[in-house]
């Protein structure tokens, strides 16, 4: 079995809107493991959504595109962006408890 290829980049992000409470972190993980992202998801005590994703450029900027959109019931007023250097430390897309 191949070695997963290391991630080219990585997008840190906060969410602002109507994000918690509407499964927005469930459809994040979803989009992201179906882009072959890793990194988490978290509400944070503000109302807004964190997200942190390593992976391909290109697959990074469709997470990017989701995020705008957000999930079914969600009204997503901004998302404020860094582009970093990604770190390899995740195994997964999951859930972060922050």
């Amino acid at each position: 079995m191949g070695e997963k290829p290391k991630p080219e980049a990585r997008l840190h992000s906060i969410v602002h809107g109507y994000v918690q409470g509407v499964n927005f972190r469930y459809y994040t993980i979803r989009a992201a493991q179906q882009l072959g992202l890793t990194g988490w998801v978290a509400n944070r005590w503000d109302g807004t959504v964190e997200t942190v994703g390593e992976g391909q450029r290109e697959a990074l900027n469709r997470f990017l595109a989701f995020l705008h959109r957000g999930s079914p019931h969600s009204a997503v007023q901004r998302v404020d962006v860094e582009w970093e250097t990604p770190s390899g430390e995740f195994e997964r897309f999951g859930v972060r408890y922050l």
